[in-house]
């Protein structure tokens, strides 16, 4: 496995890669990986003759009152896990290497950034849209992979991949979770022992929204209502929203809409604080009309048309 900490050393690995012909596929994080970036470094291996994997926490996407400073690092530890699943080249810049200067150029995308976590980390998805705009240029990957826990920056690169023709097929991969239903998250790691036992009411309202929007005459406005009452009986919980939008477009049905009338796919999107530690999740519902990146997985979603 190749550590490149420059940019120069990591387009030097490339081109030799691009001269032997080999198709790459790309895993851009943060760090302080766990099984949820391991099984998308797996994912990669298995399609690609080489994988490259990015740890760069990037500030960009942190807003001021954010975890940039204290968010989770373990480069021992990362550079293990990644060796250990195959990865050939793992890209770990300074912040100075990727930012020499502070950039005039952003790449914003709109429309699906104005709810979920665009609405409330105002910013945060130009960074992110910058920053991997910035890396799939330097690793001129054929397949790039994303975990579908964030389901808003899927649909957000997919938008900017789209948009400005670059030549990569984006890949989103299951959620992957704990044995009591938690979604892995470097975040899991700030909350104390009764936050991390509440934390599970997530993913239980998720799947007892499941079985709520099949019920006769459930409208998108009781099913929301539904949904907080849950996640409100855990302790320590406050809600920064939960939606029911369509994906990937990530616009809102009517309130009133009966839930069986909407034929297109629905995204249930949720992001609780428990005590300081914010956390994510959600769940895609008419499963039946997205594609999939492994097929019999239930937690692997894509919207219609785009083969993640």
């Amino acid at each position: 496995m190749i550590i490149c900490r420059t940019i120069t050393e990591l387009k030097e690995q490339i081109g030799l890669l691009r001269k032997k012909e080999k198709s790459i596929g790309f895993v851009p994080t943060m760090g302080y990986l766990h099984e949820g970036h391991a099984s998308l470094l797996r994912y990669s291996a298995e399609d690609n003759d080489a994988t490259v994997l990015s740890i760069f926490v990037n500030p960009l996407q942190f807003g001021p009152n954010e975890d940039l400073d204290r968010y989770p690092r373990d480069e021992k530890r990362d550079l293990a896990l990644a060796e250990e699943c195959g990865t050939d080249i793992v890209f770990m810049p300074s912040v100075q290497e990727m930012y020499p200067a502070k950039p005039l150029t952003t790449v914003i995308v709109n429309q699906v950034t104005d709810r979920l976590c665009g609405a409330s980390r105002p910013g945060h998805f130009d960074g992110v849209g910058t920053v991997v705009s910035k890396l799939f240029h330097l690793v001129q990957p054929d397949k790039a992979y994303f975990g579908m826990k964030d389901a808003q920056q899927v649909a957000v690169i997919q938008q900017m991949v789209n948009d400005l023709n670059f030549p990569v097929d984006i890949i989103p991969c299951p959620i992957v979770r704990e044995p009591d239903g938690l979604a892995l998250s470097s975040r899991n790691v700030y909350l104390n022992a009764e936050q991390r036992q509440q934390a599970v009411v997530l993913s239980q309202t998720l799947e007892k929204a499941s079985d709520w929007l099949k019920e006769p005459g459930m409208t998108v406005e009781r099913l929301l209502a539904r949904v907080k009452v849950q996640i409100d009986k855990a302790a320590e919980t406050a809600i920064d929203y939960a939606e029911l939008l369509y994906y990937p477009s990530l616009q809102p049905p009517a309130a009133n809409a009966p839930i069986n009338t909407l034929n297109q796919p629905l995204i249930l999107a949720l992001a609780v604080k428990f005590g300081a530690t914010r956390l994510i999740d959600n769940r895609l519902l008419h499963a039946n009309e997205v594609n999939v990146h492994v097929q019999n997985d239930d937690e692997v979603k894509a919207a219609p048309g785009n083969r993640y």
